[in-house]
């Protein structure tokens, strides 16, 4: 795993059975391909208890998915795949702080000021002390691209690359945003908001991170 521990199969099995079984008593196996550019994401299932696998080779889209065949009431979940309380399905629902006409509004401000169309807004009901946005990459889309680059399935890798920009909606942040009556103001925090989340997922560079580092600059000052 990430904290360099090996395992059998029955062992892990074992060691994760307590914390890592979903409503539908699967086991849900999460792991990390890029452990660097991942590290928000494993830090944050690690602070729920969740063990991270290192599945970090280019065949090993492949194992995961020869693995969920053989292995009995087993799923692979990519780390980034879903905010941490997401990963695993337990049927519990937080409540929402926010009314759907106030996400249904803040929406769209923030589509307005993504420049990428390759993004789905999606509001989630977390933790307070998650992340106001995060980056996310649906496992079953991003799997088939990964399977894609190494053959089988070429006509997969000509795809667009497809993300989610989760918005927390219990966030303090979030809902200083809904209630922010200063136009310009609300627009700028929505703009930092969005790079701060492309940037822990190094999807920030050139003009855009340019824009965000005088802006930063400009928020300090």
């Amino acid at each position: 795993n990430t904290e360099n521990k090996y395992f059998t199969f029955e062992e892990y099995e074992a060691h994760i059975a307590a914390s890592q079984t979903d409503k539908d008593k699967k086991k849900v196996y999460i792991y990390a391909s890029q452990p660097d550019d991942q590290n928000a994401f494993i830090d944050a299932a690690r602070e729920k208890g969740y063990d991270v696998l290192l599945l970090d080779t280019p065949i090993d889209s492949h194992f995961v998915n020869m693995l969920e065949q053989e292995l009995k009431d087993v799923r692979f979940v990519r780390v980034d795949a879903e905010v941490a309380d997401k990963l695993i399905d337990k049927n519990e629902d937080m409540p929402s702080k926010l009314s759907q006409d106030e996400k249904d509004k803040l929406k769209a401000l923030i589509e307005k000021q993504l420049e990428d169309k390759g993004f789905q807004v999606v509001f989630e009901n977390l933790s307070e002390d998650v992340q106001p946005m995060m980056i996310t990459q649906p496992e079953f889309m991003r799997r088939m691209k990964d399977m894609s680059a190494i053959g089988g399935m070429s006509y997969m890798g000509n795809l667009p690359d497809s993300f989610n920009l989760v918005v927390n909606g219990n966030h303090p942040l979030v809902a200083r945003l809904s209630a922010e009556a200063d136009e310009s103001l609300r627009d700028q925090q929505i703009s930092q908001l969005i790079d701060l989340a492309l940037l822990s997922k190094n999807l920030l560079r050139g003009e855009k991170l340019t824009r965000f580092i005088k802006r930063s600059v400009e928020i300090i000052g």
